[in-house]
């Protein structure tokens, strides 16, 4: 089918203006890697992304925006294509990080919830609107994912689809920061359900998970993108090399 470009997305996610990682989603298992989140995206620029994906932690439990100052601050003084998510619940807040100069807002919740605002969102804003689906054994977890719900993944991606979304973003939540490998035959299997372009996330490790996603994506699957934090904080591999894999 030919190379496609895979879009690396280094991820920053907030937690009361750290940068930290959590383990499968547990707030009480954060650690620090970072007092300076402009420091951490600057870094990332300066190793050759054009991409951020930015997750407020708090405000994904909370359902309202939390890590504010730290997010205006990046998006200042930081030139990247940041794609953000985390307690984005209401049209407001979307156009108000849209008018700071967010790339992309990421629906999570509210796609369970209030799949109408969705539906509003993509109609006022198009591909400027993304869907984060997040599943625990095949089905969505919601509220940071500190609910599980009886909705098949697979059957909110084509709900979304209904819509209009027309890129998502799929985590398995049990590989999230166990660094164990990406679950690829899911997300593959999601891409080929629903016809969406997938952003990959969950459980990156190696370089290896990273060149075996692009082999899927090469064999024409619509895995679009592919989003990698621990790995890049733990120094399994640089971003530098990460970008390298993913342009060979």
């Amino acid at each position: 089918m030919g190379c496609k470009q895979v879009i690396i997305y280094p991820a920053i996610d907030l937690k009361d203006g750290q940068v930290v990682r959590l383990l499968q989603g547990n707030m009480e298992e954060a650690t620090v890697f970072g007092h300076d989140p402009v420091k951490v995206a600057a870094d990332f620029l300066k190793q050759g992304t054009k991409y951020l994906h930015l997750v407020d932690l708090n405000g994904a439990v909370e359902g309202k925006p939390v890590n504010d100052q730290a997010i205006r601050n990046i998006l200042t003084q930081v030139p990247l294509e940041i794609q953000i998510g985390g307690g984005i619940r209401t049209l407001e807040r979307i156009e108000e990080l849209l008018e700071l100069g967010v790339s992309r807002v990421i629906l999570g919740t509210v796609a369970v919830r209030k799949p109408e605002l969705v539906a509003e969102a993509v109609r006022r804003y198009g591909e400027r609107i993304i869907v984060g689906i997040d599943a625990r054994e095949g089905m969505v977890a919601v509220q940071g994912w500190s609910e599980k719900t009886n909705i098949k993944a697979e059957e909110l991606g084509l709900a979304m689809k209904e819509v209009g979304v027309s890129r998502i973003i799929f985590t398995d939540i049990a590989r999230d920061g166990m660094m164990a490998g990406p679950n690829i035959k899911s997300t593959v299997q999601m891409a080929q359900a629903t016809g969406l372009k997938v952003i990959a996330s969950g459980g990156i490790s190696c370089l290896e998970d990273l060149i075996r996603l692009k082999a899927e994506a090469d064999r024409g699957l619509g895995i679009e993108g592919v989003i990698v934090g621990k790995a890049l904080y733990s120094g399994a591999f640089t971003l530098g090399q990460a970008l390298e894999a993913m342009n060979n």
